[in-house]
């Protein structure tokens, strides 16, 4: 079988705590992935937040290699924009990825578009054809945990492959979807744009209620979901998440750091 190997092209990118940020808002990201046409060789879109950059920090393999082979890598935060703001003077974006996904459904995506879902069940399928009048879309509902099951991983893998898309969406949560699209790429016969994007789906489709926006833009969001599920998001916020903090003042009092340095450079095309 021959491989197909995507040619992206280069855009811009911020370096901030160890990790690289494409410098495009939710608008740009939006286009440049649209901009891929119909069976483009595999490429996907991971879209960091503190979490994941705290865990990328303490070192978590398999989520660093899934975010070296990612082609654009997105600011989720507006924890990490403000970071970058007030401590290092920067401007970095913010996409974040229930942003894009919005965007993307409301904006680009066409009924005729071909789309593959992993996670979410058949309420999930049923409202994004009956919202956006989706005449092709493929979901796949894997068991919990799969990731760490080889079978159900490759019945996923083996999924995908069958159902051809243009985009798809990979719900299933992190690292899950970041591995996946890993192995999705490693296969080297899957085409279209994988995005990581978490509970973006549930949030278009109104099962699950999203932060109000006056939250996202005090960065707040964070809030809202431990007060609506403290059980489920304590956990996140305050040992996942909130070491980021401190990561960012260390940074900032040790500029001779290289590792925490925020530069700027090319992805190679």
């Amino acid at each position: 079988m021959n491989q197909i190997v995507p040619v992206e092209p280069a855009y811009p990118e911020t370096w901030f705590l160890g990790v690289k940020l494409a410098d495009l808002d939710v608008a740009a990201a939006a286009r440049a992935i649209v901009a891929r046409p119909a069976g483009a060789g595999f490429a996907y879109v991971v879209t960091p937040n503190a979490q994941h950059m705290v865990a990328l920090h303490n070192g978590a393999p398999d989520l660093q290699a899934a975010y070296d082979a990612a082609w654009l890598r997105l600011s989720d935060s507006q924890v990490v924009r403000l970071l970058g703001q007030h401590l290092f003077g920067m401007a970095l974006p913010s996409c974040a990825g229930s942003d894009l996904t919005a965007a993307l459904f409301a904006n680009h995506i066409q009924a005729a578009d071909t789309i593959c879902v992993i996670g979410g069940d058949d309420e999930l399928r049923d409202r994004l054809i009956a919202q956006y009048g989706l005449q092709r879309l493929s979901l796949h509902q894997p068991p919990m945990g799969f990731i760490k099951d080889p079978a159900a991983v490759q019945a996923a893998l083996d999924f995908v492959a069958a159902h051809p898309s243009r985009y798809i969406f990979l719900a299933v949560g992190q690292p899950r979807g970041e591995i996946l699209a890993r192995l999705l790429k490693e296969r080297g016969d899957i085409t279209g744009t994988g995005l990581c994007i978490g509970s973006s789906l549930h949030f278009i489709t109104g099962l699950v209620q999203r932060a109000p926006e006056w939250m996202r833009r005090y960065a707040l969001e964070w809030l809202h979901r431990l007060i609506r599920s403290p059980r489920t998001h304590f956990r996140r916020v305050f040992i996942e998440s909130l070491p980021l903090l401190g990561m960012a003042v260390r940074a900032r009092l040790a500029p001779e750091s290289r590792r925490h340095l925020p530069r700027r450079g090319k992805t190679p095309a």
